[in-house]
This record gives C-alpha cells, sequence and structure tokens, in this order.
C-alpha cells in the first residue's frame, strides 16, 4: 500500500501546528475572467463555503462536476480547460460546463493501479501549433510503464497522435509512475518516472526509474542532460535517487524546476531539481516503510541531497504549483502542495530557497486533492481524486 492511494492513518500536526521540515512574473486578470469566474461577483451562494487563512479569507467555488479520478488540467487560451481522468478520458469544459463527449484521439492507457491517463500539458507556443501532450501507463509484453504522447489539438479531438517518448521503466506493478510534466522557460520538457515499486532501481541509472528527465519538444535528448555520454546511464535523465514524484513547477523568479515527491511512511518531500544531482532514496530517507520497519538506517549521506522540505507523518503530495496571480497578493510566490491522505492544501512560504512557514488550507473539507494550477484569471484551481470528482476554485472572500 502507498501513501498516494491514501491508506495511512489521518494526519496529525506537530506541537505548534506545523510539520517537521529540514532547513527551514505574476499572471494579470484576463478577459477570460467573465468565462472562469462565474461565481466571482462576491456574493455567496448556499454552496459555497467560506475559509479563513494567516493571510487571505476564501471560498471555495464548484467550477464544474461529474469527473471520475480526474489527475491533470491545462487552460487553453479563452479559458476552456482540457482534464484528463486516469480511466483513460480527455475532457473538455467549456463555458464552466463539463462537455459529456469526451476529447477523441487519447492512446490506449494501462488503467490498472495508480496507471491510467495522468497529465496534460500544452506546448508553450499552443496558440500557433495546438500541440497537446499526455502522460499515461503504456501497456506492453513487460507490463507498462510511462509514456508521453503529443497530438495536435482540434476542436473536440487529438490528430496526428504519436508517442515522442516512452520510458524503459517497465514492470507489472500497478504504482509509481510519476508522471507529472512541465516546460521549462527555455521550451524543455520535464517529465517524472517512478520508481515502479522497485525501490533500488531508482539509484540506478541504466534505466529510467526513479528519475526525472529533460528532453526537447520532440522527444530528443538535449546535448547538455548531465548524462550525455556516460557509459550506463541514460541520457534523458536530470536527477535520480526519486521515488515518486507527482508535483512539479516551475519557479516564476528564478525559472528553476521544484518538485514535491511522495515518501513511504513519511518522508514526503520538496526539492529544488539540480542538473546531475541524487536525491537519495532509498539510500537515504526521512520515513520508514509501510510496515514500520527502517528502508534505510541513514536520512543523511554524502553526495545525496537534502530536501528543502520534508513532512512526516505522511501527507501525499500530489499536483504542485507557484501562485502568481492578483487575486490572494500574500500568496503570490508561495508554493501550494496537493495533499492525498492529507485531504487538504498546503500552502508553503519561501524565502529563497529556506522554508519560512507553512499552513493547511481546506483542513476538514475532507477531499483529496489531486491537482494545482494557476487559472489565467488569478485564482487558484484544484482537482479533486474522486470517482464523482469536482473542480474547484478558490476566490478572495472581502471581509
Amino acid at each position: 500500500m502507498t501513501a498516494e492511494f491514501g491508506y495511512l492513518r489521518s494526519y496529525r500536526t506537530e506541537p505548534g501546528g506545523k510539520m517537521m521540515f529540514s532547513s527551514g512574473a505574476r499572471t494579470s486578470t484576463l478577459a477570460v475572467a467573465a468565462v472562469l469566474a462565474t461565481s466571482a461577483s462576491g456574493q455567496l451562494s448556499a454552496q459555497d463555503r467560506v475559509f479563513k487563512s494567516e493571510r487571505h479569507p476564501y471560498r471555495v467555488v464548484t467550477v464544474a462536476t461529474g469527473l471520475a479520478n480526474p489527475w491533470g488540467m491545462a487552460f487553453l487560451p479563452g479559458g476552456d480547460i482540457l482534464v484528463t481522468e486516469r480511466p483513460g478520458r480527455l475532457r473538455i469544459i467549456r463555458n464552466g460546463k463539463l462537455d459529456p463527449q469526451p476529447v477523441a484521439g487519447v492512446p490506449e492507457v494501462h488503467a490498472r493501479g495508480q496507471g491510467g491517463l495522468m497529465d496534460v500539458a500544452l506546448h508553450p507556443n499552443f496558440a500557433s501549433n495546438r500541440l497537446v501532450y499526455l502522460t499515461y501507463s503504456k501497456p506492453g509484453a513487460r507490463g507498462a510503464t510511462t509514456a508521453v504522447a503529443r497530438g495536435r489539438f482540434e476542436g473536440n479531438r487529438l490528430a496526428s497522435v504519436q508517442d515522442i517518448f516512452v520510458a524503459d521503466a517497465w514492470a507489472s506493478t500497478g504504482v509509481h509512475f510519476g508522471s507529472r510534466m512541465v516546460f521549462d522557460r527555455d521550451g524543455y520538457l520535464y517529465l517524472t518516472i517512478g520508481d515502479r515499486g522497485t525501490m533500488k532501481n531508482a539509484q540506478d541509472q541504466s534505466d529510467h526509474t526513479g528519475n526525472s528527465l529533460r528532453l526537447h519538444d520532440d522527444g530528443r535528448v538535449p546535448k547538455d542532460n548531465p548524462f550525455v555520454g556516460r557509459s550506463g546511464a541514460r541520457p534523458e535523465i536530470f536527477t535520480y535517487g526519486n521515488r515518486n514524484i507527482q508535483g512539479m513547477a516551475v519557479h516564476p523568479r528564478t525559472g528553476q524546476i521544484w518538485a514535491n515527491e511522495h515518501g513511504a511512511r513519511g518522508g514526503d518531500e520538496i526539492n529544488l531539481l539540480r542538473a546531475g544531482r541524487n536525491y537519495g532514496w532509498p539510500a537515504i530517507t526521512h520515513g520508514v516503510n509501510y510496515n514500520g520497519q527502517p528502508i534505510s538506517s541513514r536520512n543523511v549521506a554524502p553526495g545525496m541531497e537534502q530536501p528543502v522540505l520534508h513532512w512526516t507523518p505522511s501527507i501525499a503530495p500530489s499536483g504542485m504549483a507557484f501562485y502568481t496571480g492578483d487575486a490572494f497578493p500574500q500568496w503570490r510566490g508561495n508554493i501550494f502542495n496537493g495533499a492525498l491522505a492529507g485531504m487538504h492544501l498546503r500552502r508553503v512560504v519561501l524565502d529563497g530557497t529556506r522554508v519560512v512557514s507553512q499552513e493547511k488550507l481546506l483542513d476538514g473539507y475532507g477531499r483529496r486533492i489531486r491537482d494545482v494550477r494557476n487559472g489565467p484569471d488569478g485564482l487558484l484551481y484544484l482537482l479533486v481524486d474522486d470517482a464523482k470528482a469536482p473542480v474547484l476554485r478558490l476566490e478572495p472572500v472581502r471581509e
């Protein structure tokens, strides 16, 4: 069993309400706000629920309902939202309503365990090339692996769909596909692959398990990747020693890639991903196995990175975003992490790479938060992991 499925016992805060942790470009409101912010008039409806926080009171608004275990989302120009459903469907929310007809052209997925259709991302030049990227668990003779498919979005279908990358991370297990994607400022595509349940492989660079990868937009290997030309190492690898990264985001000022990572029973992490670095799994960890037995006797070792932050007990972090909007000015630059087992949204305040403070939002709301994204209207959008799930939006409340 894994924390990703939320089987662990409920999260508890440490004294003072904080978890254990180590070391301690804005988006303006656009015209599409009229399409997206259908409840942003300042008037509360009977369905709205208001929450207090340390910086901003906010309410939760339901954008759309009826999704089956949504995993990732991307905003189209004009405000429509593409949403993946893990069972293997790509959906679109138009004018605040879920289109009953799935987007055609999605490849066959291995929708078992944690596998299925996972992340979705738009090419940086989507407005001109209409390219959409999907990560999914691809079936094959050796079980399943993580793959990236690319197609051209045409109305309600993907055309010319093809795999641009298939990871050498084949396994019969149904766990730890990773599968989060981001494009950096230079147009490179970053992709995460979990350890597929075989933890020792995360220290082995001869395949793609337990890694983050860096690719060109067509799947080719950048010549300046850290392991290009190294014998016995896959050239796509950017970092290794990663257990199962399901949240990744580009820092709005530095352009660096940040990620959160599932631990086992404890030891969830936030890391700044640096080229060629070893993030330690399973040689070092701040958690233990699900049966309570040690995974490693060490949580520090030479040549292995320490997390910027770690959580014990586990919160099972998933989607991740730096808030860049104008609606919540005192949240700007904070990291927001969805929590599956923790059933909340975690706000993390940074000073450079040092954690200053953190706060639980939506505590008691009882929802497994799968993904977090900035909307083009400056609001925060959330996906809930459930068989009949809504898309949610956080809006400020005027006191």
